[in-house]
């Protein structure tokens, strides 16, 4: 397997989530526990379910306020999920990194094998929500160039 500048670049970008104390700092560390990095997962893992039955609503109200506000409704966010993020609509394999601060927000780093096989690190921003609980602020994906499964 070759390794290409997709690759070293998502490494770097992952690695630099990690390395740069001023600008990103572990979520354990900044918060004093590890409890919000399960609840990450669980908000992120709940919706990929959401996506793999196709329950729009479902996946809709794991998303922040901000995304559901510019969506309006669900069908129209999964719209958008289905055209241009098929990595996390359809992942055949998922696993969580360690999340991280930046810049005052947490993201929580998703290595994903989409479902033409292409690695992608998807990057969740995390938004608590007044009642304490996390909601989904938006994903960027970051192709790898590794190939899955």
């Amino acid at each position: 397997m070759s390794v290409t500048i997709r690759t070293v670049l998502a490494v770097l970008l992952v690695s630099l989530v990690s390395m740069i104390p001023a600008r990103a700092q572990s979520v354990g560390q900044v918060q004093g526990n590890t409890a919000d990095s399960t609840a990450f997962a669980a908000v992120i893992e709940g919706q990929i379910a959401a996506f793999a039955r196709d329950d729009a609503d479902a996946a809709f109200a794991l998303a922040s306020p901000d995304i559901r506000r510019a969506f309006m409704t669900a069908e129209r966010f999964m719209q958008m999920v289905r055209s241009g993020f098929q990595p996390v609509y359809r992942p055949r394999a998922y696993s969580f990194g360690d999340p991280a601060m930046i810049e005052g927000t947490p993201v929580q780093p998703v290595q994903v094998i989409g479902p033409d096989g292409r690695g992608v690190v998807a990057l969740y921003r995390m938004e608590r929500q007044s009642d304490g609980s996390w909601r989904i602020a938006g994903v960027t994906l970051h192709p790898t160039g590794e190939r899955g499964i």
